[in-house]
């Protein structure tokens, strides 16, 4: 057990086991003399690992064979303008509005095409999750988008949009591998690692084969078509050799754990205890609204803005690190990814129990 808990947003806090069995493996791997850094992407060792990486991936989601796995280079950011690229035919698509990153994706798909904001929480300052059973989606639209879980507002979908028999990407970067989903409900799910699956450096896109083409905006470059990767089964060029091979550690941690069905149960007890210590505080409120509530990201805050400071100082000097609230809301934020332990969140909500008692009490 290390000395402190990390609450990052991203880069994140990452299982214990792997980060040891990684150390073990560091400077000789299966024998070759070589770290995991060193071998050639080109080596037969290496494709072992990210043929055993996708192999576990999709045992564990259960992707059909109908879809592609991708691992791709350039964070999330750069998939929100390779998605318009490469998909956006008629010029046209639909953006669910839920926070800062499906925002940031609205604003670079507009230099492609028109964009319509299909539902939008943004007048609320994002605290929710807007009602999607009845969007107002373009008639000829090439895509509906939206983040399923947003980090900074705290804030997750419950149930998978309707996009009336459009296809549906899905941002999932903070809430990967967190609960079971069903890959078929979207066209494109895809997500960067560096919150529940490994370092930062590498985005894994999940993308039904038929929307994967040479159908493309013609001036898309061609490191940013999505084929150009399907064909060569996302060794192109030098992918992140490092990131995959800690990504293949990662699935079968959960594996061991028992699966997505007992990730989803461990990371609701893990809630659960936050959310039920802030519904009953009388210093701390959370931010996201309850029929919208995060498993991985809470949002919370004190009752000013210098009292959010001393906390956060305070919780710094206690072993409770990267708590400070995102810039755009403020406040204070803990992520209960995967590999955060229940033994983290109890020892947060203790302190923040009696940081609130000093507080009340006027000491």
């Amino acid at each position: 057990m290390r000395d402190i808990y990390n609450f990052s947003a991203g880069p994140a806090v990452l299982p214990e086991p792997v980060l040891q069995e990684a150390a073990d493996e560091m400077m000789d791997y299966k024998g070759s003399g070589m770290s995991v850094m060193e071998i050639s992407h080109r080596s037969s060792l290496f494709q072992s690992i990210i043929d055993e990486t996708e192999y576990d991936l999709r045992a564990l989601m259960n992707i059909p064979d109908d879809y592609e796995v991708l691992f791709l280079q350039g964070g999330t950011s750069l998939q929100f303008a390779m998605i318009p690229m490469n998909f956006m035919r008629n010029k046209k698509a639909d953006y669910i509005l839920t926070g800062y990153w499906a925002k940031k994706a609205y604003e670079e798909a507009k230099l492609y095409g028109k964009i319509n904001v299909a539902a939008s929480s943004e007048g609320d300052n994002f605290s929710y999750i807007p009602d999607c059973r009845d969007l107002d989606i373009l008639p000829d639209s090439d895509y509906v988008y939206m983040c399923e879980n947003n980090t900074i507002y705290g804030t997750k979908f419950k149930t998978c949009p309707d996009s009336k028999g459009k296809v549906l990407v899905n941002d999932v970067s903070s809430c990967f591998l967190s609960e079971p989903m069903n890959v078929s409900d979207y066209g494109m799910v895809f997500g960067g690692i560096q919150k529940n699956l490994g370092p930062a450096g590498l985005v894994i896109a999940i993308i039904r084969k038929d929307l994967i083409t040479e159908n493309v905006l013609p001036w898309t470059p061609t490191m940013l078509r999505y084929k150009t990767h399907a064909d060569k089964r996302s060794l192109y060029n030098t992918p992140p050799t490092y990131n995959i091979y800690i990504v293949g550690k990662v699935i079968k941690w959960i594996q061991a754990l028992g699966g997505l069905e007992k990730m989803k149960e461990i990371n609701e007890k893990k809630a659960y205890v936050l959310y039920d210590y802030l519904d009953k505080s009388k210093l701390f409120e959370g931010l996201a609204r309850g029929d919208s509530r995060s498993l991985m990201n809470v949002t919370f805050r004190a009752k000013s803005n210098e009292m959010n400071a001393e906390f956060i100082k305070a919780a710094g000097q206690n072993g409770i690190v990267s708590i400070g609230g995102h810039r755009a809301i403020g406040g204070m934020w803990a992520s209960l990814y995967n590999a955060m332990p229940i033994e983290g969140v109890k020892y947060l909500v203790d302190f923040m129990g009696d940081f609130e008692e000093k507080k009340l009490s006027g000491y």
